[in-house]
């Protein structure tokens, strides 16, 4: 996958496109992420014992890793990226820019 967890993203496609938020789960095998605050769903849970209480939460659900993008801070936009090897070390750099992301 293209993005990893704690990257910044932006959503390019869906009724969210345009949102920007951090990942907070990749999930490989189905290609797809949680980001923070992207595709809210709402979930009715029932208390399952006297510490958890029974109500409707509101949390984020999976989308396609292939809706979304890198964020450029520097660029203001989603970018497509590529690899520069330093030291050994491969790093993903802004295609328009240049910088490391």
């Amino acid at each position: 996958m293209h993005v990893k967890k704690g990257d910044k993203v932006v959503v390019i496609s869906g009724s969210d496109k345009g949102k920007i938020g951090k990942v907070l789960t990749g999930i490989p095998k189905q290609d797809k992420v949680i980001v923070e605050n992207v595709n809210m769903v709402t979930k009715h849970q029932k208390a399952t014992n006297d510490v958890q209480q029974a109500g409707i939460l509101h949390q984020e659900a999976a989308i396609n890793a292939s809706n979304v993008m890198l964020y450029c801070d520097k660029c203001k936009s989603g970018v497509r990226t590529g690899i520069k090897i330093e030291n050994g070390k491969k790093i993903r750099e802004c295609k328009k820019c240049g910088s490391a992301l």
